[in-house]
């Protein structure tokens, strides 16, 4: 059976909620849906009884999250080489998932969820009795919140831990919150369905991870934590991440920090690692290619979105996108069809 587009996708720059189902018995249609709503480099291999092979999966996408629940029917391998652009995380409702990641082999079922970096193969063995969510969330937006969480710098990619528990603490308030977004978001009534509730929900997602996983920063002075930053660097870090489309200038973000232009330079390249403006230049380029990933190159143009990010020299653009991802911005929307 062919997917069912419940809700058509998001007009570009708008976080409007797009639903996508499949039920198939068939692997290779399985497959191409998996590739497409997930990752490209991904391969699923049937190892139990194929007359059990039955793809059930019902996702919404909601801007730099992709929120789904899935299942097989049968025993399953699931093989990823490297997410690259995202962060990951499975959350079991019923079985039992077993999954190697850096080394690192964890056993998830509903009492404990399973964590993905960007970098690195992973190899799933995914029972027919397993039906999880699967909550992709972009790189970018977590490691920003992360950082503003923490008000220091962080490392990329993130120093995850592999796991966290879901009975207990955080963890079982993030994955009902997550339930509960996916049950309103399949719906087209309720407050989900509005774009500035999803929104919210959006972000409590984000940032809810971002407090629940384990990380270093805060409890491991070594190596990993980033200096603390000032509060002028703050101020003009909010300001650019809140409007990074806003056309700021050096002198402009001296005086939403309270410095002169010299001393916010001095600080950005002491706290952040870099200029102001490169700092912003590089917020554009991701969200840039964050809404490449997920819009219709049949009705996007690469301009239009790089303009909707305040690029206003296409030239350059490209030049710096190149640098960053090592394709064309052409490329990244090709690619997602």
């Amino acid at each position: 059976m062919a997917g069912v587009h419940v809700r058509g996708p998001a007009p570009p720059g708008a976080d409007v909620p797009s639903h996508v189902a499949l039920r198939t018995t068939d692997v290779e249609e399985a497959r191409a849906f998996c590739r497409r709503i997930y990752y490209g480099r991904l391969r699923i291999d049937p190892v139990g009884d194929p007359g059990r092979f039955h793809f059930n999966a019902d996702v919404v996408e909601l801007g730099p999250i992709t929120v789904g629940e899935v299942g097989y029917g049968t025993d399953i391998r699931v093989h990823i080489a490297g997410l690259e652009t995202s962060y990951h995380v499975l959350v079991p409702l019923t079985g039992t998932l077993r999954s190697r990641h850096r080394g690192a082999t964890v056993v998830a079922d509903p009492t404990r969820a399973a964590v993905y970096r960007p970098t690195g193969d992973i190899e799933l063995d995914w029972p027919g009795s397993c039906r999880l969510l699967s909550v992709k969330i972009e790189r970018a937006a977590l490691e920003r919140e992360l950082d503003a969480a923490l008000d220091q710098r962080v490392v990329s990619p993130l120093p995850l831990g592999a796991s966290f528990d879901l009975v207990d603490g955080p963890g079982r308030t993030w994955a009902a919150l997550v339930r509960l977004l996916l049950t309103e978001l399949r719906g087209t009534d309720g407050l989900a369905s509005q774009p500035r509730m999803a929104a919210r929900w959006r972000d409590l997602v984000v940032s809810g991870l971002a407090l629940t996983v384990e990380h270093p920063y805060g409890d491991e002075p070594a190596g990993l934590q980033g200096p603390y930053r000032p509060r002028t660097v703050k101020r003009a870090l909010d300001a650019m991440n809140a409007e990074p489309s806003r056309p700021y200038t050096a002198r402009d973000l001296a005086a939403i920090a309270g410095v002169g232009v010299r001393i916010l330079q001095e600080s950005f390249r002491q706290h952040v690692g870099m200029s102001p403006l490169t700092y912003l230049r590089r917020v554009r380029l991701d969200g840039v290619y964050a809404e490449l990933n997920r819009s219709d190159p049949g009705t996007t143009s690469v301009s239009q979105v790089a303009y909707e990010w305040g690029f206003t020299h296409l030239g350059r653009f490209a030049g710096a996108y190149r640098d960053r991802f090592g394709v064309t911005p052409s490329q990244t929307l090709r690619d997602r069809s």
